[in-house]
Order: structure tokens, then C-alpha cells, then sequence
């Protein structure tokens, strides 16, 4: 592992910084408003530690705290977390090799930004080093920015006060938005968007966002006709 930070020159660590103090700051969010919510300080310090998936923990926390059982929270966190099956796979020649705990410490480290740094890198040793210097970075400043905000939250009290109650929305909006390419993927997020909305007020808190699932049928594609 040492030769992995001695390979990271100066221009990628200074890209890996600047991620680590961005989500430092969300992390922070993310702690303050969990015990701010009402949750115990060790909740969302233990979700960050076993789960590590920024947006999965606000969606689940957002579920439980806007009144949603623990299934609903569970199954929005796996609904958003499927992406990271695909991006598991690119990534997956970086991860094999050596002990079995390692392997499996970097398949929970396979994040958004560990993926898109490490498929930047054209040489297989390099995007090797970047992707284990970036996610050993990120999961300790994540956690770090937890469980500080987890105790900022707890002497602030009224999180909402400070506007941090918008955190929720805003991340789960940056984390969307740059997959929204092309017209069909734009649709159906519409689509399910808006089922979401209008069945807000007749379902369980926590159920709406699964309903969102209806906008993947504007993702089908219709059968080319066969031309006689």
C-alpha cells in the first residue's frame, strides 16, 4: 500500500484533496442532521462505517426521518446503490489481488469518485494506485466529517435553522444529475419523479420514491418492424 501513495504525483493528489474536503463538508451535513432528526450520535457514524454510499445514507436517513419504516429506508438505499454494480465490474481488475479482506475492503470503496478517477488513467498500474489513494482518502474523511457533524449536531440542535434540512434534496440532485444524459433517460427520471409527487399524499412515507420505479418503462424500448 505504501508504494500506491508514493506513485500518486502531485496533480492527482491534489484532485483527490479536493474531493476530500468536498464530501468532508457533505459528511458533516449528513452527521448533523441525523441527531439533529433525532437519531442516536452512533447511527450514522455505524451507517458510514458498514455502508459508505453518500447518497444511499441520505436517501435511507430521509426515509426513516420523514416517518418511513426500516424497509422502506433499506430498499430506497439498495435502489440507489444498484449503479455501483456496473462501475464494480470496470474497476474490477484493480481490486483483485491479495488478501481476501483487501479485495473486499476495495469492492466498499468503489464510489462514484473512486470509478471515475481510476477509468481516467490509461495505465493499468497507475488507475491501480489512483483508485486505492482516492477511496482510503474518502472513506477517512468521510467518516471523520460523520462523526464530527454527528457531534455538531448534537450541541446545535435545530439543524433546519441553519438550512442544513436541504442537504437531503441538494445531494441526491448532484448525484443524479450527470447521469441524466440523452432524451429517454431524461424522461423516464421525469416520469418517475412525478409519479413520486402526486402519490406523496396517499402513500406511507418512505413508498413514494419506490413508485419512482414507474419511470423505467419509458427506458423500454418498442420492437423494430420487420420490413417485408
Amino acid at each position: 500500500m505504501r508504494s500506491v501513495w508514493r506513485t500518486v504525483d502531485v496533480k492527482r493528489a491534489r484532485v483527490i484533496t479536493l474531493l476530500c474536503i468536498a464530501d468532508a463538508v457533505v459528511a458533516l451535513s449528513f452527521g448533523a442532521i441525523c441527531v439533529g432528526g433525532g437519531l442516536e450520535w452512533w447511527i450514522p457514524v455505524v451507517l458510514s462505517l458498514v455502508v459508505f454510499a453518500g447518497g444511499a445514507q441520505f436517501a435511507a436517513v430521509g426515509t426513516v426521518l420523514a416517518g418511513g419504516s426500516a424497509a422502506a429506508a433499506v430498499a430506497t438505499g439498495l435502489l440507489l446503490n444498484t449503479r455501483l454494480l456496473p462501475f464494480s465490474v470496470s474497476v474490477a481488475d484493480v481490486i483483485k489481488g491479495g488478501s481476501p479482506l483487501r479485495q473486499a475492503f476495495g469492492a466498499h470503496i468503489v464510489t462514484d469518485e473512486t470509478v471515475a478517477l481510476a477509468l481516467a488513467e490509461t495505465d493499468a498500474e497507475r488507475r491501480r494506485d489512483v483508485f486505492w489513494a482516492c477511496g482510503v482518502s474518502l472513506f477517512v474523511c468521510w467518516n471523520l466529517g460523520v462523526a464530527v457533524g454527528a457531534v455538531a449536531g448534537a450541541r446545535i440542535g435545530d439543524t433546519d435553522a441553519f438550512g442544513l434540512d436541504a442537504a437531503f434534496p441538494a445531494v441526491l440532485v448532484a448525484i443524479v444529475l450527470p447521469s441524466l444524459t440523452g432524451t429517454r433517460v431524461r424522461l423516464s427520471a421525469a416520469v418517475g419523479s412525478a409519479v413520486a409527487v402526486l402519490s406523496t399524499p396517499f402513500l406511507a412515507a418512505g413508498l413514494p420514491v419506490l413508485t419512482s420505479l414507474v419511470g423505467l418503462v419509458a427506458l423500454v424500448r418498442r420492437p423494430s418492424r420487420v420490413r417485408g
